[in-house]
């Protein structure tokens, strides 16, 4: 089983000027799953998400990707083992089209890392690899348009694409649909299923319905410790999650 385990987390904890964010999370994505991060606001899911993609150093406990132990590694050197993090501020260039931001993706997976001056006859042949990308994410007809007019969900989208140009083995996606309208949800909601046939995915995630529909596991954090793990028909049957959600307003929400 524990060879089914793509990214594990032991006694996870993160302090900040004696305010204890993360408080001895353990972790166990397996392989091929979606797995969602959830809780209340204030429950340690965005610093648990740093803390994974390396933009954070743990206080203490341990991360390990593929059995190897990489609680003190960089962003950079967990992308180059295939652990990316999609919807970074934003993974692209404004004033570039939809193509040529995957282009520089895929410049940049073959370590050409923004050779803007390389050849044209060079960059025309990845092309083809970017085009197939933007259908992929259902941007085909949105690939000579600039990054900065495109729509909001469709921003998403190439977020999407340009992280997939990188080949992650596993993706980690940050509130994916914050501030999407229903039909962009349901657009990326599918593009995510798709994207995760052949990978691992972990998102962060306050939409309880898109929870529901995408994930495999689910990681219930509350003050920065975890309350609850299962499946969604375990987690929302679990009065302490109820509760949780709850809080002191008096209606869940999330």
């Amino acid at each position: 089983m524990s060879a089914d385990i793509v990214l594990r987390t032991e006694g996870l904890t993160k302090e900040f000027k004696g305010f204890v964010a993360v408080k001895n999370v353990s972790l166990a994505v397996r392989r091929g799953t979606i797995h969602a991060l959830i809780g209340p606001n204030g429950a340690g899911k965005t610093t648990c998400f740093n803390l994974l993609t390396k933009f954070l150093t743990p206080t203490a406990g341990r991360i390990t990707y593929s059995g190897q132990d990489i609680t003190y590694a960089s962003p950079a050197d967990i992308a180059r083992m295939g652990l990316v993090r999609s919807f970074q501020i934003s993974a692209v260039f404004p004033h570039l089209t939809s193509l040529e931001n995957v282009r520089v993706a895929l410049q940049r997976k073959m370590g050409n890392s923004f050779h803007f001056w390389k050849s044209e006859r060079q960059l025309q042949s990845l092309d083809g690899k970017a085009g197939e990308l933007l259908e992929a994410v259902g941007l085909g007809q949105y690939r000579a348009i600039p990054a900065v007019e495109l729509p909001y969900g469709r921003k998403r989208a190439l977020e999407i694409a340009t992280t997939l140009a990188l080949e992650p083995d596993m993706m980690l996606l940050d509130e994916p649909m914050a501030g999407m309208g229903h039909e962009d949800i349901e657009r990326t909601q599918a593009l995510i299923r798709r994207v995760a046939k052949d990978r691992t995915v972990l998102m962060v995630e306050h939409n309880m319905k898109v929870v529901a529909n995408l994930s495999d596991t689910i990681t219930v954090l509350a003050r920065g410790e975890v309350l609850a793990e299962g499946s969604y028909a375990e987690v929302s049957r679990n009065p302490a999650v109820v509760q949780a959600y709850m809080g002191s307003t008096g209606h869940a929400h999330g």
